[in-house]
């Protein structure tokens, strides 16, 4: 019956009713063309091995992912990483910093979806452009030594990049999703797996159960094709409190609760603290307040907090077109000098913390 279906319908008609393709550069293609230097390679490995060794427990510094929450102008990025390099320098002791790179934005309906969606702000989707500009930043933030961090939100996608970035998350919308769980299995990097929108725990759990399997799954090849792909599972998948719905979970007793959660389900129990998001209401204004608590618990001997989150940009706020430099245009941002402030607060904690003998 479908083949006669089939034989009833004109395939050059068919074919019309598609929308027209655009052909995107193979990941090996593109990464030839934008290629890290050996040196910066070198240093996302050893980057990737820190963090593991700081959400094992093995390296009692904090991990702190912090940066715009999304990348929009590359130039004004740059000028952040540059700032944000020689601030984590002078705290390499006590923490590993982290600068969020997102050139992709999740959205529940509708709205801009990144750099590497539409580099020119203007509803173009020139992904071809996108894709170049986006790897040149990364790869710029990452040859000045600056471990990068990205939320994977097109698996399609992670080819094009994986190379560069030393931390990866699954958003709180993505976090349910199959093909996301395979592909966090495959990358070679820590993952941080985001609680529900709602606040439940459940899904991130089982989350973080499935990447640390192995998977088989189908992907895009270094050559462009359609290809198998094969994740060893990932040790190093773990939870992201990020609040929800229900109320924030930065908080002590909401640690606590997520850290039995994860006995529960035999993980360890180690987690990365959002600030921004449901725990500061989703205003940027409450971050600081969020991080001095973390940083008291971290101070106290907190074993179970392996980082903190922080939505970090040049200058405070969000803003609509005409836009001005420095100022985030998706979730609203801590600026520069409430950064500084927070690196030094959670530097002194687990300065602190290692005074008492608990990594």
């Amino acid at each position: 019956m479908l083949q006669d279906l089939d034989t009833r319908i004109d395939r050059p008609t068919r074919r019309a009713t598609l929308p027209r393709t655009v052909a995107l550069p193979a990941p090996g293609r593109l990464g030839a063309e934008i290629p890290l230097p050996p040196a910066a390679a070198d240093r996302v490995l050893a980057h990737r091995a820190a963090a593991g060794r700081i959400l094992d427990g093995a390296d009692d510094r904090l991990l702190v992912i912090v940066g715009p929450c999304s990348i929009h102008d590359p130039v004004a990025g740059l000028d952040y990483a540059r700032r944000l390099a020689d601030a984590a320098a002078g705290h390499d002791r006590d923490l590993l910093v982290v600068m969020r790179g997102y050139l992709e934005k999740p959205r529940t309906v509708l709205g801009w979806k990144g750099l590497v969606h539409d580099p020119a702000l203007d509803g173009s989707d020139d992904l071809p452009t996108g894709l170049r500009v986006g790897r040149r930043f990364l790869r710029d933030v990452a040859a000045l030594g600056l471990p990068l961090a990205a939320e994977f939100v097109d698996p399609f996608l992670a080819p094009y990049f994986a190379d560069l970035v030393t931390y990866g998350a699954l958003g709180a919308r993505t976090v349910t999703s199959q093909p996301h769980r395979q592909l966090a299995s495959w990358l070679p990097l820590p993952v941080g797996c985001k609680n529900a929108v709602d606040g439940d725990l459940t899904t991130a759990v089982e989350a973080i159960r499935a990447a640390r399997a192995p998977h088989v799954f189908p992907g895009v090849t270094e050559e462009g094709t359609p290809g198998v792909l094969r994740g060893a599972g990932n040790p190093h998948a773990h939870l992201v409190l990020r609040g929800g719905a229900s109320g924030p979970n930065y908080d002590r007793e909401s640690v606590a609760g997520a850290l039995r959660r994860l006995g529960e389900a035999d993980l360890p129990g180690r987690v990365v603290i959002d600030a921004s998001h449901g725990n500061s209401g989703k205003d940027h204004r409450r971050q600081p307040h969020v991080v001095a608590d973390i940083a008291a618990q971290v101070a106290g001997g907190g074993r179970g907090v392996a980082g903190v989150m922080i939505e970090s940009f040049l200058e405070e706020g969000r803003q609509e077109a005409p836009l001005r430099y420095g100022v985030s245009i998706t979730d609203a941002c801590v600026g520069f000098p409430d950064t500084l402030a927070a690196l030094d607060l959670l530097a002194t904690a687990a300065r602190r913390r290692r005074l008492t003998g608990s990594p």
